[in-house]
């Protein structure tokens, strides 16, 4: 797997040095390449929404706008929790969360919308199936020194369901999925071997994964009582478009927040590129190959970085894309690797969607009749690793669901008269009926 992707990196990179050497106006911008091509078969798209001419811009604009509005509410809480590193998927996430969402009804789907910021309602499964699309087609870029159209990175979505085997899903739902996700059922026998199903899922999250995330479902998270998990797994590789010379990496002092040092390998190179320097932070974009897809650090103030973080949001996130302008500078970037796994139950609960959670949760859409599953909880795995050649991250989601509770009628006590019948359950027919008025005189006696 290592050299599948040095090999894949190491292609690209002849690329982007191509690239550069052609593409370098006389004051040595780089200019963007024709990044058009044709979809290729590795992105998972839905039949409706392969032609990228059919994607509507505004719709579009507006899931990326509310889908970057959720992942900085959810990372100002899981950074909140006095965690390290972290590295998620939001993309993930909300796909994931966006099949579960297209069953949910009334309040639920109140919850579930405003929490995940899907401000276009319904459409938000179209809005999906438009983002593959246009990834689909910025996945490819022209080669100058062939004009041939070849691979600028490497990007896999794949969607999943996992049904328990007896359980009377909506066909209706069922179709829908299938329609805006591509993602078909598989049926589960989570009552009869729930661990022996989450290696399945497991299983099937490795290949999507190129192996990065190999158990993204912990040991004890599919019960007898789970009755769905929906999936989602993404990975993405590519070259920088201008790389780091490893002859340049040497080690220095990364200060951490809590004031410790540690020496690790930093990168370095004179480059240009697009960069800002805007209130309480300095911004740097390096794009990838095909320069559609790029990398942007944000580096805030010194002693600043806690109230920058917790006040960033879409708006302002945006606006600092806006400010990117072209420059040019010394860059020393750290190597790094690391993995991220979390269980975001109590997260989405707190940040508007405790409903979902709970046995009296409307799923109705899901099943062809009653309020259908809840779900238990969502888990999320993401691994990212940064050196000279460019990027490897891998993420995967699972909301597990589970059979809800019947309703509790507390108490009943048969001790006043009453009737009874016994009956074919298929036909109803009444085989015997009867009453009870006098319990006391109708004692058997030997």
């Amino acid at each position: 797997m290592q050299t599948n992707r040095r090999d894949l990196l190491a292609r690209s990179g002849a690329l982007a040095t191509a690239a550069l050497a052609g593409c370098l106006d006389d004051g040595g911008t780089p200019t963007t390449s024709d990044a058009g091509g044709s979809d290729t078969p590795t992105v998972t798209g839905t039949e409706t929404q392969s032609d990228p001419s059919t994607i509507d811009e505004e719709r579009l604009a507006e899931l990326a706008a509310g889908n970057a509005a959720f992942a900085l509410d959810l990372h100002a809480h899981l950074a909140g929790q006095e965690r390290g590193n972290l590295f998620i998927s939001p993309y993930s996430i909300s796909a994931a969360l966006a099949m579960t969402y297209a069953g949910a009804r009334g309040e639920t789907r109140e919850q579930m919308g405003a929490t995940l910021k899907y401000t276009l309602g319904g459409e938000v499964h179209s809005g999906f199936g438009d983002l593959r699309a246009a990834l689909a087609a910025r996945e490819t870029t022209v080669d100058p020194r062939s004009d041939e159209t070849v691979d600028a990175f490497q990007l896999d979505i794949a969607n999943a369901l996992w049904g328990r085997e007896d359980y009377a899903f909506a066909e209706g739902y069922l179709d829908f999925l299938d329609t805006h996700y591509d993602a078909g059922l598989r049926r589960a026998d989570f009552a009869g071997d729930p661990d022996g199903e989450r290696e399945r899922i497991n299983e099937w999250v490795a290949e999507a994964t190129e192996g990065r995330i190999d158990e993204l479902l912990p040991g004890g998270s599919i019960a007898t009582q789970t009755v769905l998990v929906l999936t989602n797994a993404i990975y993405f590789m590519a070259s920088w478009y201008q790389q780091f010379d490893p002859a340049d990496t040497e080690d220095d002092t990364f200060t951490a927040l809590d004031g410790t040092d540690s020496t690790v390998p930093f990168m370095h190179q004179h480059l240009r590129t697009n960069y800002a320097a805007v209130d309480g932070a300095e911004a740097i974009e390096l794009p990838y190959v095909g320069q559609d897809v790029s990398m942007v650090f944000l580096l805030p103030d010194e002693g600043e970085f806690a109230a920058f973080e917790q006040t960033l949001d879409a708006d302002r996130l945006f606006g600092i894309f806006a400010e990117l302008s072209d420059a040019a500078g010394d860059l020393a970037v750290p190597k790094f690797a690391f993995e991220t796994e979390v269980q975001l139950r109590d997260a989405l609960a707190a940040l508007g969607m405790p409903l979902p959670f709970r046995s009296d949760a409307d799923f109705g859409g899901m099943v062809e009749n009653g309020d259908g599953p809840f779900i238990d909880d969502v888990y999320h795995d993401a691994f990212l690793t940064i050196d000279e050649d460019g990027t490897e991250a891998a993420a995967a989601t699972a909301v597990v669901m589970d059979e809800s509770a019947p309703p509790e009628w507390g108490e009943l006590r048969l001790d006043r008269p009453f009737l009874f019948c016994i009956r074919d359950r298929p036909t109803d027919a009444l085989l015997f009926l009867g009453r009870v008025i006098d319990a006391g005189g109708a004692q058997e006696t030997q």
